[in-house]
């Protein structure tokens, strides 16, 4: 075949209706979307504090000005493909919430000489010593959060920890302006009582807050104090002390945030489009066109109450089918079953049937498709379609 006989555009750039895409496909349902952003803004806006949106589950500039109606807003970003893709679309006020790596200095500092205030995150006296050659080297004065571990979930210095003081002074030392503390209870993932996750949001304050009345005690300047995950944002009953929220998954949620308790399966607002592919009813199977390329491999609710498989199961308008979850997926097939134990017969769904999968973890399934099939509730028609960023 000649180059020029290949096609363009695939049957889903071309499809004006959920019907018509080809599957599998990434659909967003804006008003969930617009209700979700809705709800954690509100909360924090009542609290006084700043939301600091985490742009890693969406990676859209689209998302982003939903989240930000008004215009560019501080956000977060997890990776640096992902800050000067939003830099190009006029965001300038940013965190780098990964801790420090070499290269990543130089390309922080690149970003910083253009204009973007990018303030990145370490842990360590040699990050600063590696960020503050960084900033010399391209003429500018980096400025960073000193990670603060609240629950052992990942990196960061406890707020005890004799090297907090250490950390400051080697910034200063290095020519790096102290932005604050940051901290990230990710603990609250496997949480799910409103009890546990009041108490884990009054934890990370807590800690957040001691770390920095000890680097202020100590001469240095900590003007911010950054805490966030979307449980804990949720669940938070008091913010003294704080003064930004970061959260990222609350745009969408996911089956993981509802088996913690924070969201229903009706605030979902991505699922994956599938299509009926064979059935085999001595097996109680149903196989779909949808793998754990569409669907990622997260298997996050195996550890919850409730084994969610690699997702929920809903009809075309959204409705879930009783029981019925992705028991396995291989590379682009995934299997249909009733989960076990259940009484429910599995229901009839002939070849060609499209269904909606809703994922376990959102980010992880987001990240599998080049876009969004932007849908309203009990509507058909996809809207538009919104590009997703990739790469690191």
């Amino acid at each position: 075949m000649h180059g020029t006989d290949i096609p363009n555009a695939g049957p889903s750039e071309a499809a004006t209706t959920v019907g018509a895409l080809a599957t599998p496909a990434l659909l967003l349902d804006k008003d969930r979307l617009d209700r979700n952003l809705a709800r954690l803004s509100s909360r924090m806006a009542a609290r006084g504090v700043v939301l600091r949106s985490h742009m890693k589950t969406a990676k859209s500039i689209e998302v982003a000005r939903r989240a930000y109606p008004a215009g560019p807003g501080p956000i977060t970003v997890s990776t640096l493909a992902e800050a000067e893709y939003f830099a190009q679309h006029g965001f300038r006020d940013m965190t780098y919430a990964v801790g420090l790596a070499p290269h990543a200095a130089e390309s922080a500092m690149r970003l910083r000489k253009a204009g973007v205030d990018l303030k990145v995150l370490l842990d360590s006296s040699e990050q600063a010593k590696i960020l503050g050659e960084a900033g010399g080297a391209a003429g500018v004065t980096p400025s960073a959060f000193i990670e603060i571990d609240c629950d052992g979930h990942r990196g960061g210095l406890t707020a005890t920890d004799p090297k907090l003081i250490a950390v400051a002074v080697a910034l200063a030392e290095a020519g790096v302006r102290l932005a604050g503390i940051l901290t990230h209870a990710g603990e609250s993932y496997s949480l799910c009582t409103p009890e546990a996750l009041v108490a884990a949001a009054e934890n990370e304050r807590a800690v957040a807050v001691a770390a920095a009345e000890t680097l202020r005690a100590a001469g240095h300047e900590c003007p911010v104090v950054s805490v966030g995950s979307t449980p804990t944002a949720h669940f938070a009953e008091d913010l003294t002390g704080v003064t930004e929220m970061r959260a990222g998954v609350y745009m969408f949620f996911d089956l993981v945030m509802h088996g913690v308790g924070v969201c229903t399966t009706d605030d979902i607002a991505i699922s994956i489009l599938a299509t009926v592919i064979g059935t085999k009813r001595e097996k109680g199977w149903i196989l779909v066109d949808a793998g754990w390329m569409a669907l990622s491999r997260d298997r996050g609710t195996a550890a919850q109450r409730v084994d969610q498989g690699y997702g929920l199961v809903c009809d075309l308008c959204g409705k879930l089918y009783p029981d019925l979850i992705v028991s396995q997926a291989s590379q682009e097939h995934g299997i249909l079953a009733i989960r076990s134990r259940s009484a429910v017969t599995l229901p009839d769904l002939p070849i060609g049937t499209k269904v909606r999968i809703l994922p376990n973890h959102a980010c992880a399934t987001a990240s599998q498709h080049e876009l969004y099939n932007v849908v309203s509730a009990g509507s058909d028609a996809i809207e538009a379609q919104w590009p997703r960023m990739r790469g690191w």
